[in-house]
């Protein structure tokens, strides 16, 4: 298990680096959206039009970050559970070029096929630390779907965001290995 700092768009030659385990800190743009959102995004794509943003090698946080206390930049910001993202996150690799998504829990075999196929990772982000999350975030913004409050499209600028790859490009998962290893004890 590696160390890398990635700053998005991620190209596949980044991506291919990567394995189960890997602690990858990225800084740069990332995007938050939820399954509302995700809805929306899906349905543009499905009547052939084009995303109000480019998504091409990009990464989404499965986030909807509490109120910002004042001065602060944004509130906690915690993983919310993928799985929730499953039915939409294929169509968003394939027509859009999605390459990186954060979040908590297992994903489904769709999903890790079609990471595979468009060589896109999954990254597991930690759990009950919103709050320490939060800090790595310099800049929030929204940019699409104000209307779906905290599930709002927001474009954040972070620094050494600490995530850890839980599904790789090669069909690697972190959760079935730590399964297996355990199960070996």
């Amino acid at each position: 298990m590696s160390e890398v700092i990635l700053t998005p768009p991620f190209k596949d030659a980044d991506l291919k680096k990567l394995r189960i385990g890997d602690t990858v800190y990225i800084t740069g743009t990332i995007y938050t959206a939820r399954d509302a959102a995700h809805k929306r995004l899906c349905d543009i794509l499905a009547e052939g039009g084009e995303l109000p943003f480019e998504l091409e090698g990009q990464v989404i946080y499965y986030a909807g970050p509490a109120p910002a206390k004042p001065g602060a930049v944004i509130g906690s910001i915690g993983p919310t559970s993928s799985y929730r993202m499953d039915a939409y996150a294929p169509t968003l690799m394939a027509k859009a070029g999605l390459k990186g998504m954060i979040g908590k829990g297992k994903r489904n075999e769709a999903v890790k096929a079609a990471m595979v196929k468009h060589c896109a990772v999954y990254f597991g982000a930690t759990g009950g630390a919103a709050a320490l999350l939060s800090k790595r975030v310099k800049e929030a913004e929204v940019i699409l779907y104000p209307e779906l409050g905290p599930e709002a499209i927001r474009r954040l600028k972070v620094e050494h965001f600490p995530v850890t790859v839980i599904n790789d490009v090669y069909g690697g998962d972190l959760y079935e290995e730590a399964i297996r290893a355990y199960q070996e004890i």
